[in-house]
């Protein structure tokens, strides 16, 4: 799968590197592709509207206020997959810049006309990704989304990395994931368990 991941940051760069060691083709789109800092990276790296162009699917994995901002550098978006990765949170982490009538992943489906909006890997701390395991558990991943198949792609990346993926509906169900993120960042630094320490799980019977 051709995968573009805009953003390097503790989301994008993990998610690109683990993709990358599973045989997908990820290329890392940035603002300033030549920067020294990404070198380490060790993988393609091009503008924002080149890795775009090149993949099937993108994933934004930039803060929320340069998210409109990479989605007119992407520029046509029409028909692909673009998994919002985003929080909408606020500077000091403690809620977040949105209210409940509407979301990240609405917002970014309204700017990006055409796309395939999918919400996934917003619910748990990007140290995780790697290791979704706890105990004899997996992590629950949560997406949402109004297009089948490209909820399917989303959840066969996710599944990819193990995690156990719960489709929760359509995309306005962002409005209730993006909220989760804020839960689990308090109990992560405020409660005291740690960036690795937990995670959430769907129980079924």
């Amino acid at each position: 799968m051709k995968i573009a991941v805009i953003g390097a940051g503790n989301v994008g760069g993990a998610l690109g590197k683990l993709w990358a060691a599973k045989g997908h083709e990820v290329t890392f789109g940035l603002r300033d592709p030549q920067s020294p800092k990404h070198r380490e990276l060790g993988r393609r790296v091009a503008s924002v509207k080149d890795a775009v162009a090149s993949s099937d699917v993108v994933v934004l994995a930039v803060p929320w206020g340069g998210a409109e901002e990479a989605i007119r550098a992407a520029g046509d978006l029409k028909g692909k997959v673009v998994i919002d990765a985003i929080n909408p949170l606020k500077p000091d982490l403690s809620g977040l810049i949105l209210g409940a009538d509407t979301s990240a992943a609405e917002e970014i489906a309204r700017w990006a006309r055409g796309a395939k909006v999918v919400k996934a890997f917003n619910t748990i701390g990007a140290a995780n990704f790697s290791n979704p395991h706890f105990g004899s558990e997996r992590a629950s991943m949560f997406i949402c989304g109004d297009d089948a198949g490209a909820k399917a792609t989303a959840g066969q990346l996710a599944a990819e990395l193990d995690f156990d993926v719960v489709d929760s509906g359509p995309l306005i169900g962002a409005r209730w994931l993006e909220p989760m993120a804020v839960l689990w960042i308090y109990l992560a630094y405020q409660g005291g368990l740690g960036p690795t320490g937990h995670a959430f799980k769907l129980l079924r019977r």
